[in-house]
């Protein structure tokens, strides 16, 4: 089609609805599949639910996410839909944002470790067991630790604390575990710290004091002749071995924690000093979280093993082996290792590696195989786990370009912008889609120019701005990409988003059953320009989202909730309270062997009163002031009660967004609620 590009200024307005009927030609050049055609299993791929996902996450034939709570031991119908688990919090009272837990993901993820170092430690005929610890920074709460220690006690685990709060808690809870299991004692250290550790030792409790600086030798004596109680003391040991990357910080000669090879050299001649070389069992190093591959990770645990063999040359009545953490998880399902978000090996290939490494050293030194230990957090918790919060309002970048469709009087604009407009008009006609973003960004800037000088009305610079979205749009320069506003704060709840760049599987929990129409990316709820996830797994810049429908019930826009996987990890201790949003509701789920589920406790997310004492106000104080206002101006009638009773509610509300079209219904024949 020939188009004449000196078409007269005086003429162009009016072209411009011809204009998009000609370019929309060429945007639907290649037609959408028929969305009919759809199908939860292409869903599933779209999200990658079927690289990340296994064992513990699907899409069922509803289009809901199941969560498999037996790994692949579970039986078809004993996956849970976590749709059906989310209304039935809901019904319980328990409003989103909310963490919901599965403790026999949990007893699974443990198993499943103990299971991958036995059958190494059988194939290899390694002379000694494994036994693993829980680092419970990963995680502090009560009721993970208690399941940790509960579902780890057939197979001595442990844990581990890198706090004087930490030991404590590590302690109460292994009263109930194993006699055998390892209390391992990280971290720096003062005094105090030494005597707790020491004295769990009196209490029976099989405690490790790891020195992490050459310093805490002396505390460590100190106490240890005060009590009168021998301790059992490990290093940790500062190799040369690291990774690249965010998690391999903590490694190598220039790491924060562990001892070089001359200063583990000055703590055994101490101790020999002291004719306490048989106090020295342990030896503990760190490649770094997130070990890419079973080959960095070999590298780590020769040069840590010939470390080993060397003490034991010295003297020292070693018996353990502490590979640290590092034990990754796949957050994108690339198996790839190329990335902070990835690893390239299975658990069964990672436990292999650390026996096989271990058993050539030790052999080749001609020294016992020592036990194996390893505090892998990441790996227990990540999976056990599901933030699910909710879409409130679409928009396209937070404003609706499908009502910005006046085209902007050409005779209002300078000579330089309508020279802009003149070139831009050619250039889309022609589909010239890299002249085009060149020259929507010159017409801009020219019309804002004008708008500063007082010379365009604020109507003429919003046409503007349809005009050249709309042509970008129609080129296919540029997709629309919406922002949805989600009722979450990234701060409290995602907080390793925004530190560190860390990204989790974020996908809808439901409606995959429909091809989702639209991208976008998260907007939360904090005044903070930060506040937004607009980074996703597969390096994408949005996610395939479904259009918000209206509730049929006629409560304004039907939920639409959205969940992210893998972060059981950090991700609770990490969050802070940025705007004063606090922590989010939590529901612990137990699946029935005989099908549905139990939710064995409710707890509510914290209310404004509760983040407003955690910042030092009082409540009680708050309201006691508002009353007096409320006196002075209202008067002490029914009005003022009224306004006093809405201060009051509000104070034991939490501070997120509460729905009018909230979650309905419960969550499926005969699932039950133990508080």
């Amino acid at each position: 089609m020939a188009v004449d590009t000196a078409v007269s200024p005086q003429v162009q307005p009016y072209a411009f609805a011809s204009l998009g009927s000609t370019l929309q030609v060429h945007a639907a050049a290649t037609p959408p599949s028929s969305a009919a055609a759809w199908s939860p299993l292409h869903s599933e791929t779209l999200y990658r639910v079927d690289r990340w996902g296994p064992p513990y996450f699907a899409v069922n034939s509803a289009g809901d996410i199941s969560v498999r709570p037996f790994g692949d031991d579970t039986l078809p119908h004993q996956e849970i839909d976590l749709l059906k688990v989310v209304k039935k919090a809901s019904s319980l009272g328990l409003q989103l944002p909310l963490v919901v837990r599965f403790p026999d993901v949990l007893r699974n993820r443990l198993e499943s470790i103990q299971s991958a170092f036995d059958s190494a430690i059988e194939s290899r005929g390694y002379g000694a067991h494994f036994q693993g610890v829980y680092p419970v920074k990963s995680n502090q709460d009560r009721f993970v630790v208690e399941d940790i220690v509960e579902f780890g006690s057939g197979f001595r685990f442990g844990l581990e604390s890198g706090s004087k709060p930490e030991l404590l808690l590590a302690m109460s809870c292994l009263c109930s575990g194993s006699p055998d299991a390892l209390l391992i004692c990280n971290g720096f250290k003062d005094a105090e710290y030494v005597s707790l550790a020491l004295v769990a030792k009196k209490l029976q409790f099989n405690s490790v004091i790891v020195l992490e600086e050459e310093d805490e030798l002396d505390v460590v004596i100190d106490a240890g002749r005060k009590l009168g109680i021998r301790p059992v003391i490990g290093l940790r040991a500062k190799l040369r071995t690291k990774h690249a990357g965010h998690f391999g910080s903590t490694s190598g000669e220039k790491g924060k924690f562990g001892l070089t090879t001359a200063q583990i050299l000055r703590v055994v001649k101490k101790l020999g000093q002291f004719e306490m070389l048989d106090c020295l069992q342990l030896l503990h190093f760190h490649v770094g979280s997130q070990i890419p591959s079973t080959s960095l990770l070999a590298d780590g645990i020769v040069e840590a093993a010939q470390i080993y063999c060397e003490l034991f040359r010295h003297g020292a009545a070693m018996q353990f082996i502490d590979v640290g953490g590092g034990l990754g998880i796949d957050y994108d399902g690339s198996r790839s290792g190329d990335s902070d978000m990835s690893v390239s090996y299975s658990l069964h290939e990672y436990a292999s590696t650390v026996v096989k490494t271990v058993a050539f050293v030790c052999d080749r030194n001609s020294v016992k195989h020592p036990m194996i230990c390893s505090e892998s957090g990441r790996a227990i918790v990540s999976h056990h786990s599901v933030l699910v919060f909710e879409a409130v309002s679409e928009s396209f970048n937070g404003d609706d370009k499908q009502k910005r469709t006046d085209s902007p009087c050409v005779e209002r604009l300078s000579d330089d912008a309508r020279a802009a407009y003149n070139s831009l008009y050619a250039a889309a006609m022609r589909n010239e889609r890299e002249r085009c973003v060149f020259l929507t960004d010159e017409l801009k800037g020219r019309c804002v120019e004008q708008f500063k000088e007082g010379n365009l009305e604020m109507e003429e610079l919003a046409a503007v701005d349809g005009f050249c979205d709309f042509i970008e749009n129609a080129v296919g320069v540029s997709d629309e990409i919406m922002a949805y506003h989600v009722n979450l704060s990234v701060f409290t709840s995602i907080p390793d988003f925004w530190g560190i760049g860390q990204l989790f599987p974020i996908i809808p929990i439901h409606r995959l059953d429909e091809k989702p129409e639209l991208r976008g990316f998260l907007s939360d709820l904090t005044c903070d320009s930060d506040g937004k996830i607009d980074k996703f797994i597969g390096s994408e810049a949005s996610l395939p989202l479904h259009k918000l429908v209206e509730d049929t019930g006629g409560g304004g826009a039907a939920a639409y909730y959205l969940g992210m996987f893998l972060g059981g990890a950090y991700e609770e201790a990490l969050g802070g309270i940025h705007n004063l949003f606090g922590r989010p509701s939590v529901a612990r789920v137990v699946a029935q062997s005989s099908g549905g589920f139990v939710v064995k406790s409710a707890v509510a997310g914290a209310s404004c009163g509760e983040v407003l004492r955690a910042m030092g106000h009082r409540p009680e104080t708050v309201l006691e002031t508002l009353r007096r206002r409320v006196e002075e101006f209202v008067g002490d009638g029914g009005a003022a009660g009224t306004v006093m009773e809405g201060f009051s509610s509000c104070l034991g509300n939490m501070p997120y967004l509460a729905r009018a079209a909230a979650m309905k219904g419960g969550g499926g024949d005969g699932d039950e609620a133990e508080e």
